[in-house]
């Protein structure tokens, strides 16, 4: 069982922030010739294919024999790939359980909310949308990676280093939406309201096993902060 007072070190690192602004750029510069875009296009898809192999044998090894006592090499041992391709991929055996692929899921969110909608409609909704789009499969990966979170030390540290970073780089995004500066201490504020209202909603989740909806979680959670949001 999760306890109440670890519910600060849960990850919104879901969702890596920097992760936003690198993939908005990447966007916004597609210029290259078609042929090297299909190869680019490739190759990224070779990437992504290995880091999810790698990251879905090690949260089975997790799962199976204890994250302590899964090493470096079993996991690319049963990810085929040599110890140094992985750490090519992952620095660390603890990035297996820090770091995600879903930045551009949240970006897609953030992208289709109406442009004149208000901050804190914005802010909502983007979340809402976001968690209710990860497969089965991802939710069954999240539940998993947030237990670990919590009963691992060296993990329960590095991932609240994980959450200050999400609400950094989301409150930029927003900051470059609104039109307002970096600092902006309303957007910084709301955006740390509705990470500390989604800490306890993902705790309650992966302690109910995942039996609600998380999209569902994550709306009437953040309809509490109605009054602050908006």
């Amino acid at each position: 069982m999760l306890g109440t007072r670890d519910h600060a070190a849960v990850s919104l690192g879901l969702f890596p922030a920097c992760d936003l602004r690198e993939l908005d750029g990447r966007m916004a510069g597609m210029t290259t010739p078609v042929s090297a875009e299909r190869r680019d296009g490739l190759r990224e898809r070779k990437k992504a294919k290995t880091r999810r192999t790698i990251q879905e044998q090690a949260l089975r090894l997790f799962a199976e024999r204890g994250y302590d006592e899964t090493t470096v090499e079993q996991i690319a041992e049963a990810a085929e790939v040599s110890p140094s391709t992985f750490f090519r991929y992952f620095p660390t055996k603890e990035a297996l359980v820090l770091r995600d692929d879903y930045a551009a899921v949240l970006h897609a969110a953030l992208a289709a909310q109406p442009a004149d909608a208000p901050l804190g409609t914005v802010l909502r909704e983007t979340f809402r949308t976001a968690f209710a789009r990860l497969s089965l499969e991802e939710q069954s990966d999240l539940r998993l990676r947030i237990r670990l979170q919590m009963t691992i030390p060296s993990l329960r540290a590095r991932s609240l280093d994980a959450l200050l970073r999400t609400v950094d780089g989301l409150a930029a995004e927003l900051a470059l939406r609104f039109g307002r500066g970096p600092g902006d201490l309303e957007i910084r504020s709301l955006c740390g309201a509705v990470a500390g209202a989604l800490v306890p909603v993902l705790v309650a989740w992966v302690e109910q096993d995942g039996r609600r909806p998380l999209g569902e979680m994550v709306d009437e959670a953040l309809g509490h902060l109605k009054g602050v949001l908006g």
